[in-house]
């Protein structure tokens, strides 16, 4: 049996995800939701998904079996918790998003109104299942330290705290809760909210952001001690090509989480 599926978004993300999922017999692509489709959306279309519908938004005769969000924030209200109201499961990419007032609270009573599920997605970061099971037995404490190229800092907050061209040495931008960083830092945000929803939630976990010039790629590490033990784990992340302020994982993980819904065995 085929899943029908819905995918919000035809950007960097969007687009590698439908490329990765075309020609798998157990997943078809019948919907793309889109503010506008322009050309670019209408090519992508015709290379990786030619029968999928384009639109602004699901109509109430549309039923997929999954809707795949891959659009960023605002996508979420617009078009996940609609979706989950009328008892459509949906998996999340965006998970920073859960980090603004109340939206976390929103997403939750949706699925239960719909009775149906919503799958929060790892992204860029791995180690959420250890930390997820961590956090049944306690934890004491999470810290995540995220590191990148200075000049990838440019356009946010950090461009106050220090001249980004011309470190010469890793500079602290940011230290704080998980919720403050999502709060200044929306785009890089999804690796601590996972973080943080999967173990001690966004006011317990510590949130550390180096603009450092000694390193080439996004640089995750994650520490975290409890009755279970200490763990630590760092990955280097490679962008993806189509948009290098995102991270290849987490197109990967998108298309994992599908798959994992389509098939016999799921890991």
């Amino acid at each position: 049996m085929t899943m029908n599926i819905a995918v919000i978004g035809c950007g960097a993300i969007g687009a590698s995800v439908l490329e990765l999922l075309k020609g798998h017999a157990a997943v078809q692509v019948g919907w793309v939701l889109v503010p506008e489709v322009t050309d670019a959306v209408r090519a992508t279309l015709a290379r990786h998904a030619p029968q999928a519908r384009a639109l602004p938004a699901l109509t109430i005769e549309d039923r997929p079996d999954l809707i795949v969000e891959c659009a960023g924030h605002t996508a979420i209200e617009e078009h996940v918790l609609p979706a989950l109201r009328r008892g459509i499961p949906a998996v999340v990419a965006s998970i920073g998003a859960l980090s603004a007032p109340g939206m976390a609270e929103a997403v939750q009573a949706a699925a239960e109104a719909g009775g149906t599920q919503v799958q929060l997605l790892s992204g860029a970061i791995g180690g959420v299942d250890a930390l997820a099971a961590a956090r049944i037995g306690g934890l004491d404490e999470v810290v995540y330290t995220g590191r990148k190229p200075p000049l990838a800092w440019t356009g946010t907050p950090a461009e106050q705290r220090c001249d980004l061209a011309s470190l010469k040495e890793a500079f602290c931008i940011f230290e704080g809760s998980a919720r403050e960083a999502a709060q200044l830092y929306p785009k890089n945000a999804n690796v601590a909210a996972t973080l943080s929803l999967a173990g001690m939630g966004l006011d317990r976990t510590t949130v550390r952001l180096y603009a450092d010039p000694a390193v080439d790629e996004n640089v995750h590490h994650v520490a975290a001690r409890g009755a279970f033990g200490s763990m630590e784990l760092t990955m280097r992340g490679k962008p993806l090509e189509a948009n290098p302020k995102t991270s290849a994982l987490t197109v990967y993980s998108v298309v994992r989480a599908v798959l994992n819904q389509a098939t016999a065995i799921a890991i």
